[in-house]
């Protein structure tokens, strides 16, 4: 697997445009997401999310250049690329007669020669990675008979075995209740700790507010990407939002409260000027 020199991008992109039957869905963009951060793409629905992480995966077509760990993408031997990256996308389905070890195992298969049996080292990667999700108790227990929380924690399980130096989630947090949310983020950060460059679209803001980068998208671009902390990365997050939301920070950490359109048209009209509270959309590097 090839390494990567400090502060060189884990995946870097760009896209000069992205069609699905026949409709534009990403516009000219550029992205570079770093080791050892986690960045979180946020934005309204229909703004494009899933289909930038789809396309940065491999899983979609598009106009433009796509490199892993400084490598153009179509020269990555395709075992070697599925071990440099995992991915966990949305409603992903495995068969559910499978055990929930079986199904977990699955993210090893980079890893192992044509028919061979699982190694150690497989088998360690597969108790590590049921062990970080809370899953290993019910490892065999067929995928069929799991609940939708459960079930979403043994897919992770499964990208988490890959052992990757990137790893992509769409709606990771689907059907995860609170506390187990909190188990996640808590497994992010030591994710991104420990090198690995982790990226997630999110639908929920508080979580994603709590990111070291957020890409912030709308209408199939990007507005803006940079650290929450940003004054202008904020903006844009309330701006593609059409400024229903309040941004506010507690004991240093951003919060995301929703507001009523009602206050969004007494804002507008106290307003002085149609630029008086608004700052303009940038681009901002980390």
């Amino acid at each position: 697997m090839k390494s990567i020199t400090p502060h060189s991008p884990a995946l870097q992109t760009q896209v000069q445009s992205l069609q699905l039957q026949g409709q534009t869905i990403l516009h000219e963009l550029g992205l570079a997401l770093q080791p050892g951060q986690w960045t979180a793409i946020v934005g309204p629905n229909g703004a494009g999310k899933s289909t930038l992480l789809r396309a940065i995966a491999g899983l979609l077509p598009m106009q433009g250049q796509l490199q892993l760990l400084g490598r153009d993408w179509a020269d990555w031997p395709a075992r070697d690329r599925a071990r440099a990256l995992a991915w966990l996308g949305q409603n992903e389905s495995s068969s559910d007669v499978l055990t929930a070890y079986e199904v977990v195992m699955l993210g090893r298969l980079p890893h192992q020669a044509w028919l061979a049996p699982p190694s150690s080292a497989d088998h360690a990667a597969v108790l590590q990675a049921m062990q970080q999700t809370q899953s290993w108790d019910w490892r065999e227990r067929p995928l069929g008979r799991l609940s939708g929380g459960e079930r979403q924690r043994v897919l992770l399980a499964r990208a988490l075995a890959v052992q990757a130096q990137v790893l992509l989630m769409d709606e990771p947090l689907a059907h995860l209740d609170p506390p187990h949310q909190a188990d996640w983020l808590e497994l992010v950060r030591g994710l991104a700790a420990s090198g690995v460059a982790v990226v997630s679209v999110l639908h929920e803001l508080n979580m994603a507010l709590q990111a070291d980068s957020l890409v912030v998208m709308q209408a199939g671009r990007i507005r803006c990407q940079g650290s929450p902390e940003r004054a202008d990365t904020r903006a844009a997050l309330q701006q593609v939002f059409d400024e229903r939301l309040h941004l506010v920070e507690v004991q240093g950490q951003w919060l995301a409260l929703p507001a009523a359109p009602s206050a969004r048209r007494a804002t507008t009209a106290a307003s002085v000027s149609p630029a008086s509270n608004v700052l303009p959309l940038k681009r901002s590097a980390e």
